[in-house]
Parts: C-alpha cells; sequence; structure tokens
C-alpha cells in the first residue's frame, strides 16, 4: 500500500503545485546569522592582474607582455587604490565597492600544502584538509551541521551534481547551472515518473526519495521562472556549465534560492577557464573576459547578500607565477588574493602582510608565500557571520590556527 506521504507528493507533483514547503519552515538561526558564500575559481585564477601591484619595482620587469600598465588614467590602464595595488580595469564595476569600504583584498593568501596539482589542491580546499587526501567530508557540509544539526539543507551548491565541499552526512540543495536551473526535469512528466515508481516497486524509501527530489527539482525550476532572456543573458548560460560567462547567471539563481529561503546560510558556486598557461592577455584577453564576468558575478551577488553579516568570498586552489612564462601566461604558483565583500567588512583597504615581488621575498624565488592560511580567513567570516567561536570552528577545520593579524578583516 502507498504510504500517506507518497500520496500526498504524487498529489502535489500532478497538480503542478510548486510551494516549496521549505520556505514556510521557520529559519532557526537569530536574527543577527548572516550567510555566507563562496565563490571559487577553478583552474587557479592570476590574483596579480585583478589586484595589480603597480607600485612594486619588479613587477613590470617579471611581466614584460602582461603587466598591467600603472594607473594614468586610460582605459587600459589598472585603476588605482592606493600607492601599492590597483584593480584591473575589467574589474572598473568593483571600484565603486572598493571606494564604498565593503570590499577587500588579502594578497597572500592559500593552502599551506605546496602542491601545484589542481585536483588535489582543491580537494584540500574543499574539505578544508590541506596535504590530506583521504576520504572526509566537505568543510561546507560540516560548517551546515555545526550551524543546525538537523534534516534540513541549510547549504545550496549551483551545479548538478554535488561538489565535494558540500559532500557529507548533512543534506544540501542543488540547482542546476544557467538555464538548466529553470528547467523542471523529465520526472516533471507524469508518464516517465509513473514508469520509474514501477522500478522501485515495493522499496517505499526509495520511491519518496525520488518522489522528493523530483518535487524540489519542479520547485526550483518554478521559482526561477523567469520573462524571456536577453541575447546576452542566453550567451552567458550557453557557454557551459560552471564557466565565467555563465556564473553571473547562476550568482542570480543563488540569490534568489537564498533569499526566499532564510534556512539556507551557506553558498557555493564555482566556474572553470582559469588557468591561463597561454596567451593570458594584460588590458585585454582571455583573462580579461573572465575577470569581467566574475566582476558581474559580484555585483550581482552584493544586491542578493547585503545583509549586516553576510560574507561573500572569492578564492582560488593557488596562485600562478609572478613572472610571466615563454608563451605570454603564467604557471601554477602557491599563493594567492582573496576577495571578500560585505557591509561589515572592513574594506576600502587590502589586509594582511605584503612583502613585494623581489626574488628573496618570493615562495621558491617564483610564487607568492602563503602568508595567510585560507581558513584562518574562512573562520574570520565564521566569527562574523555566525558568531562562532574558535573552538567551534576546529569542530569545521581541526587543525587550523586563528590569525590574529587579520583580526581587522571586519568591523567592529
Amino acid at each position: 500500500m502507498v504510504s500517506n506521504r507518497r500520496q500526498m507528493l504524487l498529489q502535489t507533483l500532478n497538480m503542478g503545485a510548486f510551494a516549496l514547503p521549505m520556505l514556510s519552515a521557520k529559519a532557526e538561526t537569530t536574527q543577527s546569522s548572516g550567510r555566507l558564500v563562496l565563490v571559487f575559481l577553478r583552474g587557479a585564477y592570476d590574483g596579480l592582474s585583478m589586484l595589480v601591484p603597480h607600485g612594486d619595482p619588479h613587477y613590470v620587469a617579471i611581466r614584460p607582455n602582461i603587466a598591467i600598465p600603472k594607473p594614468d588614467g586610460t582605459l587600459k590602464a589598472a585603476l588605482p587604490l592606493d600607492d601599492t595595488f590597483g584593480l584591473h580595469p575589467a574589474c572598473a564595476d568593483l571600484l565603486p565597492l572598493w571606494q564604498e569600504g565593503v570590499l577587500t583584498a588579502i594578497p597572500c593568501a592559500g593552502s599551506p600544502d605546496a602542491t601545484r596539482s589542481h585536483f588535489d589542491a582543491q580537494y584540500h580546499w574543499e574539505t578544508g584538509k590541506p596535504g590530506l587526501s583521504s576520504p572526509s567530508s566537505g568543510w561546507m557540509n560540516l560548517l551546515s551541521g555545526l550551524l543546525n544539526p538537523n534534516a534540513t539543507a541549510h547549504a545550496l551548491g549551483v551545479g548538478e551534481s554535488s561538489p565535494r565541499i558540500l559532500l557529507g552526512p548533512q543534506p544540501v540543495q542543488l540547482v542546476g547551472n544557467g538555464l538548466l536551473a529553470t528547467r523542471p526535469g523529465t520526472l516533471a512528466e507524469t508518464k516517465t515518473r509513473e514508469a520509474i515508481l514501477q522500478l522501485y516497486a515495493g522499496n517505499e524509501k526509495m520511491a519518496n526519495a525520488m518522489l522528493e527530489g523530483a518535487k524540489n527539482r519542479m520547485d526550483t525550476a518554478a521559482m526561477l521562472k523567469t520573462p524571456p532572456m536577453s541575447n546576452n543573458e542566453q550567451q552567458a548560460a550557453n557557454n557551459g556549465a560552471g564557466s565565467p560567462q555563465g556564473l553571473a547567471l547562476d550568482a542570480q539563481h543563488l540569490g534568489t534560492l537564498m533569499r526566499q529561503n532564510r534556512q539556507l546560510q551557506l553558498g557555493f558556486l564555482s566556474s572553470g577557464g582559469w588557468d591561463t598557461h597561454i596567451n593570458q592577455g594584460n588590458a585585454t584577453g582571455q583573462l580579461a573576459n573572465n575577470l569581467g564576468n566574475l566582476s558581474k558575478t559580484l555585483l550581482q551577488l552584493r544586491a542578493a547578500f547585503n545583509e549586516p553579516n553576510d560574507v561573500v568570498i572569492v578564492a582560488s586552489e593557488f596562485g600562478r607565477t609572478c613572472a610571466e612564462n615563454g608563451t605570454r601566461g603564467t604557471d601554477h604558483g602557491h599563493g594567492n588574493v582573496m576577495w571578500l565583500m560585505g557591509h561589515s567588512v572592513k574594506g576600502g583597504q587590502w589586509h594582511g602582510r605584503w612583502d613585494g615581488l623581489a626574488h628573496t621575498k618570493l615562495n621558491e624565488g617564483r610564487d607568492l608565500p602563503v602568508h595567510h592560511d585560507f581558513r584562518a580567513v574562512f573562520a574570520q567570516a565564521m566569527a562574523r557571520s555566525f558568531g562562532l567561536t574558535p573552538s567551534q570552528i576546529a569542530q569545521v577545520f581541526p587543525s587550523y590556527r586563528w590569525d590574529a593579524s587579520l583580526d581587522g578583516l571586519f568591523r567592529t
């Protein structure tokens, strides 16, 4: 006999009722709790092109073809932030956020592990365990359980499959990339759904799980239905899942769902296309195009996550070489620039340690060093957004150390 719950799910699906039960549930966190969103740039973006060290005397010498010109008011020159750093001209949309004091950068952050393997480094970042490649839950999944140890999803990821950072014992919610997010899926068709139910005959648990998943996909698609998109938006969505071109649309969907469902406190989206070994470009070119798309993404996220304790962080698995290579690109490095955005961020200035680009100051004479462990950066954000103590954060990052030099990262 079919259970009452199964009957209810079938009735809801067949009637086309798209109400999300999770949206009516009362949030379990305090009113002061914020939301934390991570934008992860897979492939290792070149932070020294986005945060341009124009004040360093070695910068142009080690990047003769790809350096961004010093600020001089022209369209292809860096936008001045201070005497040390400038902003890539493709990121002009972000300059008002810097001037408003809601955007900041940490120039030498990352994983303390020395690997230059994309696969290993991303695994370390997403599990929060640099140097360890043994099976482990994702740190954002663990954080979700720490914030709300129940059977309700409190983390949202963009993609057709769950990224490592969200894998673990806690339930999470997923939304597809680009236009896939607005499609209800094949299970929206009654005949298809009934045929698959026959496969699960006698397995009540599996049948209910399938129906629940189908309903969530249909509900999400209904919520994100919008008027016909412009050609530019279609182009962005059609450039492939997780591309820099589609990142702003993914951010729009993430923001919409997390605004509607206040139980979702953690968000994750990522894009590829940042591994610029060849013809990286300077003020224009492939990297400039990616940075322009990233800027639009951050503007989208700023509009969606603008409450007092909301924090958006941009990071990559490692940085790139300080000097350009023989193919006018850059190779795998070590430290990189992390960005933080939010109302409580002490922006309009950069934070942390910067020793410059002299050969003796670089990691192995070629890369930015890691002066600030990425876990310590997230620890600061967790303390601000959720009020977590160092001992609570240690449940997410077991071997991290609090970095007191970053204590001024947020406003008091």
